[in-house]
């Protein structure tokens, strides 16, 4: 047993003060006790403490070119342009390399507020398409890189066979990603060798997307893989639905819902491009909706359709995706700016009359990241795991405020960090803003990308 003492926290039943959280071996909540007093053997965290928000859709090695790209090029730039500029700078990326930025990434992942990480691990094989002698090589560094970070990480290894609907060959950029069935389960199973047990680890499968996976295999894939998180790229880009209506005459989500047994365990990356009815049928499976709003407006792909989705109950969380940003204030932000601008309306996504715009985001950011990743988290209550943040209560930003007010001021309020500490299953991992391996690290990455970019 540990003792965790937060001077106020959100609880389930509202804001509390004086707040006593006790912790097992394994860093869960036994109990969180508000009006307590401070016992001597506690750790205490002068600050708000909310329960933290996972990050479900990560991949990490695209944080090794964020801002790249920006120039403009010849003709119209978009998704599928970026994606050449990317495949170019995985050229040269051997495994240390992906350790080295993916250790960076998810320390500023932890800094930000996030509490776990889904990553969308889709980087397989050696420089020249040919597999590594373990084929789970590049998974075993993504796993290593969020244990120095102390990051916990659902780990999501990629299906990706062909590059566009009905089956077509891979292009050369993509010799790195690609399996068939047989490899894929060579991987999974190697996988839940080494990381079954683990208390850090979550295992899913992420079919990459309908044009990337034949229907027959994904159907494969899916049977053979009973439990965990299941994410899917899907609807991203206007010619993705295009494409696909012209092969099946049928629309992406329409296709998938129709054809998947899609559920609680399924992740439904973007979802930007659907019809009502499509909407209405994610929001009734229980699915999560995986938003990525930064990159999305990187990518120029569009807005999901959040009033009306939300409205109808359906279940949703947050990634950052390419890694353009680390910040869960970014994401929850621009997903209310994002719906004020088209709906020329103020506090849209509050959920009723006189709510905290910022609760309601962040609580169902909570949730729906709990859900997606596999971890029992997304509350300070008996039973979760304590994965917590503490807001700087201290910061001019978060002055006078109290109760759901500080979650506001946190989202909305400015663009200044206002995260002071991280908790990790009863661990402190950021005190005071300072992550204890962040300048090893980051020396690291800057070398790194001396050489992938030199």
């Amino acid at each position: 047993m540990s003792n965790l003492f937060f001077t106020s926290a959100l609880l389930p039943d509202g804001w509390a003060e004086n707040v006593l959280v006790e912790t097992d071996g394994r860093g869960r909540i036994v109990s969180a006790m508000p009006d307590a007093a401070c016992p001597a053997d506690a750790e205490r965290f002068a600050g708000a403490a909310v329960a933290g928000i996972a990050n479900l859709h990560s991949h990490a090695h695209q944080r090794a070119i964020a801002g790249m790209g920006e120039s403009s090029g010849e003709g119209s730039d978009s998704f599928w342009s970026w994606r050449e500029v990317m495949y170019r700078a995985l050229d040269r990326m051997a495994p240390e390399d992906f350790e080295a930025v993916a250790a960076q990434l998810y320390v500023e992942t932890l800094k930000a507020g996030f509490t776990a990480i889904a990553e969308f691990h889709y980087l397989h094989h050696d420089r020249d398409g040919g597999a590594y002698a373990d084929p789970a090589e590049m998974s075993h560094r993504a796993i290593a890189a969020a244990r120095t970070a102390g990051l916990p990480i659902t780990l999501l290894p990629v299906l990706y066979n062909a590059s566009g609907f009905g089956g077509t060959p891979p292009t050369a950029g993509q010799r790195r990603f690609i399996h068939d069935g047989a490899g894929f389960d060579r991987l999974t199973t190697a996988l839940r060798h080494s990381y079954g047990e683990a208390d850090d680890v979550q295992l899913g499968i992420a079919p990459h997307s309908l044009r990337a996976v034949p229907d027959g295999l994904l159907t494969e894939i899916v049977a053979a893989h009973p439990q965990g998180p299941i994410h899917i790229h899907i609807a991203e880009q206007r010619r993705e639905v295009e494409d696909c209506v012209a092969y099946r005459s049928r629309r992406p989500v329409e296709h998938l819902l129709d054809t998947q047994p899609v559920d609680g365990r399924w992740c439904l990356i973007h979802a930007t491009h659907m019809t009502e009815a499509e909407v209405a049928g994610v929001a009734a499976s229980g699915a999560i909706a995986g938003l990525c709003l930064t990159t999305e407006a990187n990518l120029g792909d569009g807005f999901f359709a959040a009033d009306s989705y939300m409205a109808q109950g359906g279940r949703w969380g947050i990634g950052s995706d390419s890694h353009i940003s680390v910040s869960p204030v970014e994401e929850l932000r621009w997903l209310e700016y994002g719906a004020r601008l088209t709906s020329e309306r103020r506090t849209v996504l509050a959920g009723g009359p006189r709510r905290s715009t910022a609760r309601r985001l962040v609580e169902d950011a909570q949730a729906g990241g709990a859900q997606a990743t596999g971890f029992e988290s997304g509350r300070i209550a008996a039973g979760l795991r304590a994965d917590i943040v503490v807001l700087d209560t201290d910061h001019p930003l978060l002055a006078a405020r109290e109760g759901d007010a500080l979650l506001d001021g946190w989202i909305f309020a400015g663009n200044t960090p206002l995260v002071r500490d991280v908790v990790i299953a009863g661990r402190a991992v950021v005190r005071d803003r300072r992550h204890p391996r962040e300048d090893e690290i980051a020396d690291r990455f800057k070398k790194t990308l001396g050489r992938l970019l030199g």
